[in-house]
């Protein structure tokens, strides 16, 4: 069962086409990669899923409904959600803040009964303290949860993007090079990660990156661009032996 098509979709700046009518089926319960060189569109296309940025033309489907134009709060409320290439974390608050924060579109109190402190806020504040220690506790981050994120290491802070992305409850899961930065040990240890968070929310993956030992190793299907046109789609063995990917993208036979 599918759970997001996207049909010619296009997006252009100016003059230049980031994304050229480029379409995918992302299934439910299954991890996909959209690999390409740096300016071919990747981060655009998740731009493009999360309503951040709207398409000159083409179509999005989530969950067989269209939502082509609808903005970005609506999106994630529909259990879409995402991680940045640039980690994006707030450091004057502490671990478990950033990831209370992350499901702030979901508070229902408004500020009058939050100054009185009514016995309804104080449970959902309750209820919210809950769940995001649950959720750093998923990643194993409970034990960090009182400290700031500059005091985590780098792989460390990579996970706790993780937490904050999972703290809504997504059914789709967006990842913009979640190995950047990481040395070939934490790329081994996120690879585990992102199949764990898979395999125990049975949820849908996709993400955009360049360590080919991430992609080939837990995706099931890969999609390849090159200067916002797709030029390649199929499981890792087939991108393995697709000449147009091996040319454009991957720099010949020796590059996997």
């Amino acid at each position: 069962m599918e759970i997001l098509r996207l049909e010619t979709v296009t997006k252009n700046f100016g003059g230049v086409t980031a994304v050229s009518e480029f379409s995918m089926v992302q299934e439910d319960n299954t991890i996909s990669a959209i690999i390409g060189p740096n300016g071919a569109g990747k981060t655009t296309t998740f731009n493009l899923i999360t309503g951040v940025q709207r398409l000159d033309s083409g179509k999005l489907f989530f969950q067989g409904n269209d939502i082509t134009r609808f903005p970005a709060h609506r999106i994630t409320s529909l259990g879409i959600s995402r991680t940045f290439q640039n980690i994006r974390l707030f450091r004057n608050l502490s671990v478990i803040d950033n990831v209370k924060i992350a499901s702030g579109y979901k508070i229902s109190y408004g500020m009058f009964s939050e100054l009185f402190s009514l016995p309804s806020v104080r449970r959902e504040e309750k209820d919210l303290h809950e769940k995001a220690m649950k959720t750093l506790q998923f990643l194993n981050l409970e034990k960090y949860a009182g400290q700031k994120p500059g005091n985590l290491s780098y792989g460390l802070q990579r996970r706790l993007e993780l937490s904050r992305a999972l703290m809504p409850d997504p059914h789709l899961l967006l990842l913009d090079e979640p190995g950047a930065g990481l040395n070939p040990n934490e790329i081994r240890e996120l690879m585990d990660t992102i199949k764990f968070i898979q395999s125990e929310k049975k949820i849908s993956i996709i993400i955009v990156e360049h360590h080919m030992e991430l992609v080939m190793n837990i995706c099931s299907k890969i999609y390849v661009l090159d200067f916002g046109k797709k030029i390649g789609e199929g499981t890792p063995e087939e991108i393995i032996k697709n000449e147009k990917v091996l040319e454009a993208y991957l720099g010949g036979t020796e590059a996997i």
